[in-house]
């Protein structure tokens, strides 16, 4: 099964317009036998038709009444070879067709005759060319609009190149023929009279149900093309909603009674069939999505999807037709604001409670579609008083990052709303907590700059963030031990360091971050208790000299020592107060001694001479408290002999040899 998107753009886009979803695979319509509803002409009265006719556009001219005598016999659409033309040739009769199959004599203006009076012309469906299944599987156009006729009644799209006049809706026998028949001659504009039935054809009666799954098979096929879609009426798709009724009636059974389950083959083909002709009327199609929510079959679908939801079985044919249920809310959903809010009445909270966490992989994605087409400012504040769906939506994405709309659910709208955030964040576990820091960090990194909106959003983001971790950091002391090495807790901490330095990358941020009250104080703290601890014993914040891979991460420690210093570099950045500060609890020293090679801490004497050039930037204090360090000798060389090299001192330089034996030369 494939799903097509319509246009719609990625991250960052608030009016991303949905997309719209089309099955190819399954939905390949298949050759209709003759004999459905729609294939024989029978007996129009005279007069006004009753009320609920499903065929008003028909009426006898001149309140003629005319009785055949009998069923016009028809070509079997499986032996009808393929059409590359896709018109629909309509022929109208001459002649009456009386009893004995002959023409009658047409009695001449202005006189009279003894032959039977002429009844009105009957207008019979000849195709101009036979067509059925083609070797690719397809079905051409003669047989999709044959088919489809039993559900489009007299009322017929424009494209075919006559109405189509069916004046029955009866079923009637299927005509099966070992060979097939050539049609019958036409001399002078005229058809011939019909043959009679021939000794092999057999009456054959074709169950209702196996009619209409032929005939939605049909449509889903047509509603693939843009031009049928404009054209479809109305009245089709409340038949598609009545056999839609009809059907659900044996999915409720078998809620009520679980022993009924195995009867439901029957009832989810039809069902999937009409999902699938709606979801496809639907595509790009706002006229057909108006007139099927007027039909109120919305509801219904939602109705149908619970129930599948409650039947809690492994069955194919349910899970196709669950999928195929929410790809017709989707569509009907995209782009159109009047179905965005009939779907939000029916389906929250529900249907999002029981799809976001399903199984399926596929059935989450087109939940996550749904809820990302329905959400705007005015439906977040229902959403922030059921903030179950929203944690499903963090958890639909940790389980499927590769899914990219959960994505879009938290960047274009959860993100965007801090009261939401901050009453989630409360809620989420630690790993989830993870997950959420790590979209921020991706909305932050992104090549699309923020907008002034997302600037104040993300500045009530940012308290949270900084408070989240003056209160917390401390907590990353606990990996010293190796019980703690895997403590989520620890690691959603050192997340949220990772959101600051991003933060304080952006000028409009940094300015809030930098006047935050405890937070600089609270790096330089947690700055030198980890320097400490690493230098006094062997733990997880030690130096490292073992010089890995290329991505190769050894613990979740990795790095964190050398953003400290990368944060109070931000934090420093033309902030006179805040320079004067470090100075003042001696973090210039600190931040100095911790210029070392550590293959934990990738780039850490990088960020220590970014720090100390923002520290003396316009600071003459810091900068004479650095002239005036004295030179004490050369700091631990341990680490350098143990990788082959040593250091010697030359006046006021270093130089940096290695001890390892020169290769012979040859």
């Amino acid at each position: 099964m494939t799903a097509s998107c319509g246009i719609r753009s990625l991250p960052g886009g608030a009016s991303v317009p949905g997309p719209s979803f089309l099955q190819g695979d399954s939905s390949v319509c298949q050759p209709l036998p003759w004999g459905s509803p729609c294939s024989a002409l029978s007996h129009p009265q005279p007069g006004p038709r009753p009320r609920g006719d499903p065929f008003p556009g028909l009426r006898p001219s001149r309140g003629a009444f005319f009785r055949p005598a009998r069923p016009l016999e028809a070509p079997s659409l499986s032996d009808l070879p393929d059409a590359p033309s896709l018109p629909l040739t309509f022929r109208t009769s001459a002649a009456s067709l009386p009893r004995g199959g002959t023409s009658a004599a047409v009695p001449p203006r202005g006189g009279t005759s003894a032959s039977p009076p002429r009844p009105p012309p009957v207008r019979v469906l000849r195709l101009r060319q036979q067509g059925s299944a083609s070797r690719s599987g397809r079905v051409r156009a003669p047989a999709a609009a044959a088919a489809a006729a039993g559900l489009w009644g007299a009322s017929s799209p424009r494209w075919w190149s006559s109405p189509l006049v069916f004046p029955s809706f009866r079923p009637f026998p299927l005509l099966v023929s070992s060979s097939s028949s050539p049609a019958p001659r036409v001399a002078s504009g005229k058809m011939a009279a019909p043959r009679p039935q021939s000794a092999r054809l057999s009456g054959i009666m074709v169950p209702s149900p196996i009619q209409d799954l032929e005939a939605l098979r049909a449509l889903t096929a047509l509603f693939k093309e843009q031009r049928n879609r404009e054209t479809a009426p109305r009245t089709i798709f409340q038949r598609v909603l009545d056999i839609l009724k009809r059907s659900s009636h044996a999915v409720e059974l078998a809620c009520r009674d679980p022993t009924q389950v195995e009867h439901l083959a029957s009832s989810l083909q039809l069902i999937t069939e009409c999902f699938r002709c709606l979801r496809n009327a639907c595509i790009e199609c706002s006229v057909n999505q108006n007139s099927i929510r007027n039909l109120d079959t919305i509801g219904v679908a939602v109705d149908l999807i619970l129930l599948f939801r409650e039947l809690r079985v492994e069955q194919d044919a349910l899970l196709t037709a669950f999928r195929c249920g929410l790809q017709f809310l989707g569509n009907i959903a995209s782009r159109n604001e009047d179905s965005q809010s009939i779907v939000w009445v029916h389906a929250f909270p529900e249907l999002f409670m029981s799809c976001l966490n399903h199984p399926d992989k596929k059935i989450v994605a087109y939940c996550s579609m749904i809820l990302f087409t329905s959400l705007n400012r005015e439906r977040m504040k229902e959403l922030e008083e059921n903030l179950n769906i929203a944690i499903n939506v963090i958890e639909a994405h940790q389980k499927q990052p590769e899914s990219e709309w959960p994505f879009l659910i938290i960047t274009d709208h959860f993100l965007k709303n801090p009261e939401l955030v901050q009453a989630m964040y409360a809620k989420l576990s630690h790993q989830e907590r993870v997950t959420l820091l790590d979209l921020m960090i991706a909305k932050l990194v992104s090549d699309e700059q923020l907008t002034k909106d997302e600037i104040s959003m993300f500045l009530h983001h940012a308290e949270l963030i900084a408070s989240s971790f003056v209160d917390q950091c401390r907590s990353v002391l606990k990996l010293t031990s190796e019980q703690h090495a895997e403590d989520e807790e620890v690691l959603a901490t050192i997340r949220l360091l990772d959101v600051l330095c991003e933060m304080t990358a952006n000028t409009e941020l940094l300015g809030y971050l930098q006047v935050f009250p405890g937070l600089l104080e609270g790096v330089i703290d947690l700055l030198r208790v980890i320097h400490v601890t690493g230098n006094d014993t062997s733990n997880i914040f030690s130096t490292s000299g073992c010089v890995r891979a290329e991505g190769d991460v050894s613990n979740m420690a990795e790095g964190f020592k050398s953003h400290l210093i990368r944060l109070i570099g931000n934090l420093c950045y033309k902030n006179k107060e805040n320079q004067d500060k470090v100075n003042e609890l001696d973090g210039i020293p600190l931040i100095l001694d911790s210029c070392s090679i550590d293959d934990s801490n990738p780039f850490l004497t990088q960020w220590v001479v970014y720090a100390i050039r923002n520290l003396t930037e316009d600071n003459s204090q810091n900068q004479d408290l650095i002239a005036k360090l004295e030179d004490q000798g050369l700091a631990d060389a341990s680490l350098l002999k143990k990788m082959g090299f040593e250091v010697e001192k030359r006046g006021e330089k270093l130089i940096l040899k290695s001890t390892r034996d020169p290769p012979p030369r040859d």
